[in-house]
């Protein structure tokens, strides 16, 4: 057989067949790929230039102001929209505000849920919550669930910033202060917040000298002229460059001119619950002629027109319970979600096994840490005049009377001795000046320096006259820890031949005391709304008159220059001295017994969501009712 041949007449099989159909096909789909690969790119790369062109003109806008977004109410809608200068004086900077809002956003924590209530118990019954007139730590608690004011401390860092204005602008002399309120803003009732209102407020409410608002006006006395700029821009115009004009003036409550305005002021300084705000929840019930009146619970309900992001929580309620032992035994029933514990019970308390599982106890030091003391009458009371007017019986009391002792055996040792009237977290405290000591026989030589002596060997020390050393000594509360501090007290001074006289009231009855000067000591406690507070409403000579809160009737022209110091000097470290000046006055002449500087102690139930422990306190409005886990019992 013969090889097979490849000459002429050989013949190769080169028909088009199905495979190589399918190969064409798939070449060209990945041609087709690769060239829409190509131009994906290209209109990406143009995409991201035109983007980031975009940011680059939107970050040159911010920094020169001319745009800013605002806080947004529940699901997105601004307040703030744009940034309009036309309304700022020309050639003064302008401080824009960034948005107020949650300080820790509920809606990010575990367990968020809406609705429910939120129930505290107070220690003691707030006799009324009107703005600017409920002068006692329950009402200021209720009022600032209400209203808003211009500008407050973040509670994280304590810087002062706008919450009803979106901007101010200050002048560079001290002498005005020009406004910009947010856009949008509402009352309660949906009737909008305007420069008017902030212009009423003041000159109509609070300098209305029919008003009983004599302690804020005290520090606001510096304010010349409130002007109405447009609807959305007020100027406070003053009289003297101050320290405190910027945050005095912003801190202070706007309220709703149609309403408080056809009221009389009779009707306003007697009222119980006339409460009307911008804030984030509202009085349950608001009606002149039945009004909430002490002894009921005090119910606020969220406020579905507020500006700013929406509360959690449908409802607060307020309850008082006096008696520590009762308050304790009604928030362990279920009854209250949080309470402020006397130091015993949260040492006690805390030590517990299974305490922890179902309730936060924090403890912390914060700006609203508060002081102790007793109080000093020096003027007249019932046409007596009190021992107290002379200065070595005050120190007298302070040296016989053992404070160290005090905060080991009444409140387990949760505290210190307070030197004075400065926060120890202050950038202003006085470190250098120490609590007096524990000195009774100082103390009684200091006594009978000032004529006071045991005359006829009864163990009582008399005046020249024969007068005994006796006061009366008034405190509010009932409950074990009231009853310890006073014996302790009463005690103290029978050792050294004073006789003293406890006068038990109820906390709704101490305003009417104070403004009347009707005691000759009693015991209360302070606590700052400021890292710098201004001394004045409390101190100054001119707090006497007019119901102010120097019911110390103290008049110390060294205090007095001190005090008009620290308002005037604007450079803090020059500012700092005249404190501490301040502070050196109070040590010496102890118009009070400063007693003890306390921490916050707090019980709340687990049940509370997004209880945060911040520098300026607590902010219920972010609290919220925790969701049941799955499978749990409601």
């Amino acid at each position: 057989m013969g090889a097979p041949s490849f000459g002429e007449g050989a013949h190769m099989n080169n028909r088009f067949g199905l495979k190589d159909f399918f190969q064409i096909v798939l070449l060209l789909a990945v041609l087709v790929l690769v060239w829409l690969s190509m131009l994906q790119r290209d209109r990406e790369w143009v995409l991201q230039r035109d983007m980031l062109e975009k940011l680059a003109a939107i970050e040159k806008k911010l920094a020169s102001g001319v745009i800013a977004s605002g806080p947004t109410r529940s699901s997105g809608q601004q307040v703030e929209t744009s940034r309009d200068e036309s309304w700022a004086r020309p050639g003064v900077k302008i401080e824009w505000q960034r948005p107020w809002d949650f300080a820790t956003d509920p809606r990010t924590q575990s367990g968020f849920a809406e609705g429910g209530e939120f129930t505290e118990i107070f220690e003691g019954q707030p006799p009324k919550v009107t703005p600017n007139i409920a002068s006692d730590v329950y009402g200021r608690r209720v009022i600032d669930r209400v209203c808003d004011s211009l500008a407050a401390y973040d509670p994280k860092t304590l810087e002062f910033r706008g919450v009803l204005a979106a901007a101010w602008q200050q002048d560079p002399a001290g002498l005005w202060i020009r406004v910009r309120l947010r856009d949008g803003l509402r009352f309660s009732d949906g009737e909008p917040l305007t420069a008017e209102d902030v212009r009423w407020t003041f000159d109509e409410y609070i300098f209305n000298p029919s008003m009983e608002t004599e302690r804020v006006r005290a520090t606001l006395d510096q304010i010349e002229d409130v002007k109405v700029i447009d609807a959305r821009t007020v100027e406070f115009v003053f009289n003297r460059a101050l320290s405190f004009n910027l945050t005095y003036t912003l801190g202070n409550y706007v309220l709703p001119k149609h309403y408080y305005s056809k009221l009389q002021p009779s009707q306003i300084n007697s009222a119980t619950g006339l409460l009307v705000g911008s804030g984030p929840f509202k009085l349950e019930r608001l009606d002149v002629e039945n009004q909430w009146t002490p002894g009921e619970d005090l119910v606020l309900v969220r406020n579905e027109n507020f500006w700013g992001p929406r509360p959690p929580l449908d409802r607060l309620r307020f309850k008082v319970v006096a008696d520590s032992t009762s308050r304790l035994a009604s928030y362990q029933s279920d009854e209250g979600d949080m309470i402020t514990p006397t130091s015993p019970q949260f040492v006690k308390k805390t030590k517990e096994a299974g305490w922890d599982t179902l309730n936060f106890s924090p403890r912390w030091i914060n700006m609203r840490s508060g002081y102790s003391f007793i109080v000093w009458n020096e003027g007249k009371n019932s046409g007596r005049q009190t021992p107290f007017a002379d200065k070595r019986v005050r120190q007298a009391m302070t040296l016989c009377l053992d404070r160290e002792r005090m905060i080991k055996d009444i409140w387990e040792g949760v505290g210190e001795i307070s030197q004075g009237p400065v926060n120890p977290e202050s950038p202003v405290f006085a470190s250098d000046i120490k609590p007096w000591p524990f000195d009774p026989t100082k103390g009684k030589a200091l006594l009978a320096e000032a004529g006071w002596q045991d005359r006829n060997g009864d163990g009582i020390l008399e005046n020249e006259k024969g007068d005994r050393f006796e006061f009366e000594f008034t405190r509010s509360g009932s409950d074990e820890i009231s009853e310890r501090i006073s014996t302790f007290i009463k005690d103290s001074y029978a050792r050294v031949g004073i006789v003293m006289i406890v006068k038990p009231i109820d906390w709704a009855a101490m305003s009417d005391i104070l403004k009347a000067r009707s005691f000759d000591a009693l015991t209360m406690a302070w606590s700052a709304s400021a890292p710098e507070s201004d001394p004045r409403q409390i101190f100054h000579s001119e707090s006497i008159k007019e119901g102010g809160d120097n019911f110390a009737q103290w008049n110390s022209q060294a205090a007095d220059k001190a005090i008009d110091g620290i308002r005037t000097t604007i450079d803090f470290e020059a500012r700092r001295k005249m404190w501490h000046e301040f502070q050196a006055v109070i040590h010496e002449e102890q118009p009070y017994t400063f007693i003890r500087v306390a921490p916050w102690l707090r019980f709340v139930k687990k049940t509370i969501g997004n209880v945060e422990t911040y520098k300026s306190g607590l902010e219920p409005w972010e609290f919220f009712r925790a969701a049941p886990a799955a499978g749990s019992a409601e």
